[in-house]
């Protein structure tokens, strides 16, 4: 049988470094009656492997693959190749050093999801309203603590050491360009009051986000900020010499205190199209995603990418800049990934990426004939880790999208990049709309469902042993590596549900017989 991707053994024998040695490899006609429930009726059972007991950890299931399984490094180049190309995409996207600062005093960045140096309209925004730049990051614990219903934690070692790379990988390129990162770890609300004040920082400038937990920070930290006392006369930290302690007490000047404190600035950074070009509001925004792109890619232009003088310098001075943590200081421990997918963090590794899927191996030319592909790392751009975190800026890649277009070909697959892009401002906007329904068990439309509170099968769903060989094997994938395909992630979307109703019908029937006994 041939699906939309191929037949179900081709996908089998694909994703056979990540199925269970006790999984059958070809698919079963169970599997193709889940996948397909309009070609049967909805009479399956549960495999027996599901009911075991036993649970295989994330090293287990490594230890278990065939030998054949394969390691894949996004991007497959190593540090010194990747420095260079990153050193060339950002001479191309920055200007000449010409540009003239009109502001006065200290500001502080605040680097949240935007670590990086390309097309940061906050980073620039920062340096043309100032004299001297203090980069800062904060290690916030309640993004290292488990979620509060079901205790999973919030970020685990492979997101851990990502997020590490991604700030080794900042701080390098911010002292390139004359500033460095202070790094601390607490929470923002009181983290940057206190360095604003030691600093004498009029501004602290950050992207805008979008759901309650960000939103939260945000309030809080204004309000801390509120009740800073700045110096009534302007005044900076000398630009050469040494800086304060950054635990020093705050920098005394003659004259009365504001009542005012620093202000949060915050700037729209994370979309391919700015949120004040969309030809509706927000709380206007359409429910159905073609009703948004078509007004939107009519009425509506890509901005420019934010073009920063190569010199961004100079910073305060300080005796203390901080060290990017280890996993050990997160209260983690290094999970070595042996096969799949493997991403190296940060901007240089993002835009190494965006080189070598586009230009290197041409491969931007046939994305959507192999976009929905399950194994491999050149199937899919693979660029969401990075876009994520803020590595890589949506515009720059709508702009290398543009070039590739003009210097080599223009065809439905460099189109469907932009489109899938416009499919990810579409849920960021949303999420303006909707606020944390979108986080709720029916959703924005309130849907109700009669959901399984069965642990032992979510267990095994999430363990994969469900003896659905499709279904572990994207799972296993997830626990070994955290990344899953675009299409896995959408079998087991759809599957997950007939599987719940599944167990329902199974153990209603039981419950049945076994009152009729």
């Amino acid at each position: 049988m041939r699906g939309e991707w191929g037949t179900w053994s081709e996908i089998g024998n694909g994703m056979a470094l990540f199925r269970s040695p006790g999984s059958p490899l070809p698919p079963s006609l169970r599997l193709r009656r889940l996948l397909n429930p309009s070609r049967s009726k909805l009479s399956f059972r549960f495999p027996t492997t599901m009911a075991s007991s036993s649970s295989a950890s994330a090293s287990e299931h490594a230890e278990s693959m065939p030998v054949s399984a394969k390691l894949f490094h996004v991007p497959a180049l190593n540090a010194h190749e990747m420095e260079q190309i990153a050193d060339k995409t950002m001479d191309r996207y920055s200007r000449s050093n010409d540009a003239k600062r009109k502001g006065r005093g200290t500001v502080i960045v605040w680097f949240r999801n935007d670590l990086r140096v390309l097309d940061n309209e906050v980073l620039f925004q920062a340096w043309s309203s100032s004299e001297l730049v203090l980069p800062v990051y904060c290690l916030d614990p309640r993004h290292f603590a488990a979620t509060h219903y079901f205790g999973f934690p919030k970020t685990g070692a492979l997101r851990a050491q990502f997020l590490i790379e991604c700030l080794e990988d900042l701080k390098r390129n911010l002292v390139k360009r004359g500033l460095d990162l202070l790094i601390r770890r607490g929470k923002p609300e009181e983290i940057l009051p206190s360095i604003a004040e030691t600093f004498g920082a009029h501004t602290v400038y950050a992207q805008k986000e979008t759901c309650s937990e960000e939103l939260g920070v945000e309030r809080r930290v204004r309000k801390g900020l509120w009740l800073v006392a700045l110096p009534s006369v302007s005044t900076s930290i000398e630009l050469s010499g040494a800086g304060p302690s950054i635990d020093a007490k705050p920098q005394q000047a003659s004259g009365t205190s504001s009542k005012k404190g620093p202000r949060l600035h915050l700037i729209w950074g994370s979309t391919m199209y700015h949120i004040d070009d969309l030809p509706f509001r927000t709380d206007h925004l359409p429910d159905v995603y073609t009703q948004f792109r078509k007004p939107v890619e009519s009425k509506c232009r890509v901005r420019d990418c934010i073009k920063a003088p190569k010199y961004l310098g100079p910073a305060p001075s300080t005796n203390d800049w901080g060290c990017v943590p280890t996993l050990k200081q997160l209260g983690l421990s290094l999970v070595q990934v042996k096969l799949g997918m493997k991403f190296s963090g940060g901007e240089n590794a993002a835009l190494s990426r965006v080189y070598e899927y586009f230009w290197k191996k041409d491969l931007l030319s046939t994305y959507k004939k192999t976009r929905n592909g399950m194994v491999g790392a050149d199937y899919s751009t693979k660029f969401s880790p990075w876009l994520a975190s803020g590595c890589l800026s949506p515009r720059l890649l709508c702009k290398e999208v543009k070039r590739y277009e003009k210097e080599r070909v223009a065809n439905d697959s460099t189109y469907w990049v932009l489109f899938e892009l416009i499919w990810r401002d579409y849920f960021r906007f949303l999420s303006i709309k909707y606020g944390n329904s979108i986080f709720h068990l029916g959703g924005p439309r309130k849907v109700k469902s009669s959901w399984s509170q069965d642990e032992k099968l979510f267990d095994c769903w999430k363990d994969g042993r469900t003896g659905y060989p499709l279904i572990d094997a994207n799972m296993k994938e997830l626990s070994t590596t955290g990344f899953m395909s675009n299409r896995g992630r959408q079998e087991l979307g759809m599957t997950l549900g007939r599987i719940v109703i599944s167990a329902s019908l199974n153990k209603r029937k039981h419950m049945i017989l076994k009152e009729n006994m």
